[in-house]
């Protein structure tokens, strides 16, 4: 994170990116403590951006509170790993299918687009960027399901997974197999193939789910 930048309107809109990017950027290590004060200075902002912005990353899982010792950065383990990806498995597929079934081309040329950029984010091994190249391919396949509840909680477990996915790949880096298997979500979905963009989308999350979960274990 730099140490100082220039602030828009809203402070905490900031500050919570800063904080955000430092969490999957592995700057700021799981576990780390995140003191007010001191990120505060670091980021040249007073105390109470920094406590807002803390509050909405407690709610999005990337900050765990303690009432002993403060903020934290969230420590992945195989539990949050499975409870995440579990909730994913059983409402995406289903979200991605009725999108399909939609037949909204705007949705599949912002997930192509975030396809192409992941290709040059692997080529510069860059986690965090992948990571949120990631969370924009699956958005872009499943918030036109035409159901904003659903979307809504899906969204709600974006950071998590973000988070759960770069300890993922610290432990085994396979973002090309998943580039690859993104790339054959996406055509099934262009060709209106809603129930087989939905099984490969289970397969690709049930295969990750296992990758992470036994590595966490080892």
């Amino acid at each position: 994170m730099p140490g100082t930048f220039s602030l828009p309107a809203s402070r905490t809109e900031v500050v919570l990116e800063e904080i955000r990017r430092g969490i999957l950027t592995r700057e700021l290590l799981p576990g780390q403590p995140l003191v007010e004060a001191e990120l505060a200075q670091r980021l040249g902002v007073s105390k109470t951006p920094v406590r807002e912005a803390l509050k909405v990353l407690s709610n999005s899982g990337l900050v765990t509170f303690s009432p002993y010792k403060g903020a934290s950065v969230c420590v992945v383990d195989a539990a949050l790993a499975q409870s995440v990806y579990d909730v994913r498995l059983v409402l995406e597929p289903e979200a991605v299918r009725r999108t399909v079934e939609l037949r909204d081309p705007a949705l599949l040329e912002d997930a192509a687009d975030a396809l192409k950029e992941a290709s040059a984010a692997i080529a510069d091994r860059d986690q965090a960027e992948l990571s949120l190249l990631n969370r924009r391919f699956h958005r872009a396949l499943y918030r036109g399901c035409g159901n904003p509840l659903l979307v809504n909680i899906l969204d709600d477990l974006k950071d998590r997974a973000a988070l759960i996915s770069i300890v993922g790949w610290e432990a085994n880096p396979s973002w090309r197999r998943e580039w690859t298997e993104h790339k054959a979500i996406l055509a099934a979905a262009k060709k209106g193939d809603a129930e087989g963009a939905a099984d490969l989308l289970r397969q690709h999350i049930a295969e990750f789910l296992e990758r992470i979960v036994e590595a966490i274990s080892e």
